[in-house]
C-alpha cells in the first residue's frame, strides 16, 4: 500500500481529496497527513516519508513549487492539484509529472494514480522534477534554458539559441545555434507550446521558427523564408498574412 500526504491551503479541498482516496482506493493508498501549507507539508514529509504528495500550487505565503527548495533529494512522487489551467499544464505534460485539475473527480484521480504507478518505475523523481522546473521557466526569460526529452534522457538548451523546430511525425527535430540538431520525443505542437510566443512563430505545419534568425521573406514563386544560415523553409499560404503582420511589427498573438 502507498502512503500519501495532501498539501492544500483549502480545508474543503484537502478533505474532499482524502474522502475520494478513502472511498475508491482504500486498499491501494493511505492518507497519513493533511497539511495546509508548504511549511507544514515539509514537516509531514520528513515525519512520514510518503510515497506520494498531492501538492496544491496556488497557496498563500509559499506556492507549491517552493516545496522543492526544502529537499536536496526528492524521495517522493508528486501529483499536483490546481484550479488554474494555464501554461504550467504543458510543462507538467512534457515532464511526465501527474496533475489534477480541481474539482478533482474519481476518473481523473484514477488516471493520475495509474500514471504514477507506471512512470515512477521508468524515470527518476529528480530527473522529472528538473524537467518540470526547467519547462516552467522556459518562457520567462530568453536566456532561460528548456529541458527537451530525447531518446536517451533530457537535454538542456537555451531558448534563444533554438533556430527552428521541424516536425518528424510524433517527434520534433530541434536545430540549435552552433550545436548538433536534437531529436525530441514530443510532437511539434507540444514543443511549440513551451516556447515564447513573442519569439517563435508557426509558419507551416512542419516548421516553428525563431523570428530572430529570419534573414529574408520571399513571396515570389511561392512563399518561403531564408534564415541566417541560408536554410530555406516554406511558409504555408494560410499563415502568410499573420506572418507578415508579425514581421512588420503589428501586435498579434500567433502560434497554433
Amino acid at each position: 500500500m502507498f502512503s500519501c500526504i495532501i498539501i492544500d491551503d483549502e480545508q474543503n479541498a484537502r478533505e474532499a481529496l482524502q474522502k475520494l482516496i478513502q472511498r475508491y482506493f482504500p486498499d491501494k493508498m493511505e492518507v497519513v497527513e493533511l497539511a495546509e501549507s508548504v511549511e507544514n507539508g515539509v514537516l509531514a514529509i520528513n515525519k512520514y516519508h510518503p510515497d506520494i504528495v498531492f501538492l496544491d500550487i496556488e497557496m498563500p505565503n509559499e506556492d507549491g513549487f517552493k516545496l522543492f527548495d526544502y529537499f536536496k533529494n526528492v524521495n517522493f512522487e508528486v501529483i499536483f492539484t490546481t484550479a488554474y489551467e494555464h501554461y504550467a499544464i504543458d510543462a507538467f505534460k512534457t515532464s511526465a509529472m501527474a496533475y489534477l485539475l480541481k474539482p478533482i473527480n474519481y476518473v481523473d484521480l484514477q488516471t493520475a494514480l495509474k500514471q504514477f504507478e507506471t512512470e515512477h518505475h521508468q524515470k527518476s523523481k529528480h530527473q522529472r522534477l528538473e524537467t518540470l522546473l526547467g519547462n516552467l521557466n522556459a518562457g520567462k526569460e530568453v536566456a532561460q534554458k528548456i529541458a527537451l526529452p530525447t531518446m536517451t534522457g533530457y537535454q538542456m538548451v537555451k531558448v534563444h539559441h533554438i533556430i527552428y523546430c521541424q516536425s518528424e511525425s510524433n517527434y520534433t527535430r530541434i536545430f540549435v545555434l552552433n550545436e548538433p540538431d536534437i531529436l525530441v520525443t514530443k510532437t511539434l505542437k507540444l514543443v511549440a507550446e513551451l516556447l515564447p510566443e513573442d519569439m517563435f512563430f508557426r509558419i507551416h505545419k512542419s516548421y516553428h521558427i525563431n523570428l530572430n534568425f529570419v534573414k529574408q521573406y520571399v513571396n515570389l514563386d511561392g512563399h518561403f523564408i531564408i534564415l541566417d544560415d541560408g536554410t530555406r523553409l516554406d511558409v504555408a499560404f494560410r499563415r502568410v498574412d499573420e506572418f507578415v503582420k508579425v514581421l512588420t511589427g503589428q501586435n498579434l498573438n500567433s502560434s497554433e
